[in-house]
């Protein structure tokens, strides 16, 4: 078979292999993974049937996705990659909203790691910085200038975040300005998740905080999850980027939510 050469050697390895092709492609069919690795389909189909019980990738028929559903939220590793410059004008936007002296909250999405990024840069300090994301937490943790607290729970490797009833516990034994959030959909005036045990984190940062900004790019607009999280009510402002349709912003405007929408730029995404 053609994609057989340099194959990786057993099942786990091969298995990295493969979910690292899908969170790369976004999705691939079985018969294609089965000969790009020089292995029999029911071999492959195997290695899916693993990678999906880890909550990596969904199968369908005939192949395998690393994107999101209603039910199913993406690995983080796929979320890295996707979006980057609408999320990039997202968290322009909302450096905005943060001042010198301020106690922020940042959820575990994407979105705002983004945030936690251009905050590495120094140029607003001091600052506390709580989160329960992992990835946050590596880029700030060499800030001399930002206080920085970790919010335990217990660890999620597909969200690279804390979790749980002992994060919602320590959420709720503070108090900060604003909450910069996140969520895999927005529609009919309420924010929704796919998974009941990000929701509960969620709610509590929201209760947490004196304000709260919501970060959506477009493709979460007009689309549902199975829990949803809160009424955008709940929200002072939601950030969009320019790529929302106006049937989207009109929607917006009818649930009378306060949004303000952020243009992207060209060039590489921060690094």
């Amino acid at each position: 078979m053609s994609g057989s050469t340099g194959a990786p050697q057993g099942p786990a390895a091969r298995q990295a292999a493969v979910a690292e092709r899908v969170l790369a492609a976004g999705s691939a069919t079985a018969a294609e993974l089965a000969e790009r690795f020089g292995v029999s389909l029911m071999t492959i189909h195997r290695d899916l049937d693993e990678l999906e019980r880890q909550g990596v990738v969904r199968k369908f028929r005939g192949g395998v996705t690393a994107q999101p559903s209603g039910v199913f939220e993406s690995n983080v590793q796929y979320r890295l990659k996707t979006m980057r410059r609408e999320k990039e004008a997202l968290a322009e936007h909302a450096l905005k909203r943060i001042e010198p002296g301020m106690a922020i909250m940042l959820d575990d999405s994407t979105s705002t790691l983004e945030i936690a990024r251009r905050l590495r840069l120094g140029g607003i300090t001091p600052l506390t910085v709580v989160t329960n994301f992992l990835e946050a937490l590596n880029v700030l943790a060499d800030q001399r200038s930002i206080h920085l607290m970790a919010l335990g729970g217990d660890y999620d490797p597909l969200h690279s975040s804390f979790l749980g009833v002992s994060c919602v516990e320590a959420v709720q034994s503070l108090r900060v300005d604003v909450c910069f959030a996140s969520t895999s959909a927005v529609h009919g005036g309420h924010a929704y998740h796919q998974e009941q045990h990000i929701v509960s984190v969620k709610r509590a940062m929201l209760d947490a905080a004196a304000r709260n900004v919501l970060l959506v790019d477009h493709t979460k607009l007009a689309r549902t999850a199975l829990h949803r999280v809160a009424p955008l009510s709940r929200f002072d402002l939601l950030l969009v980027d320019d790529g929302a349709s106006a049937e989207a912003l009109r929607d917006l405007d009818e649930h009378k939510v306060r949004y303000e929408v952020c243009a992207t730029k060209t060039g590489d995404p921060l690094r």
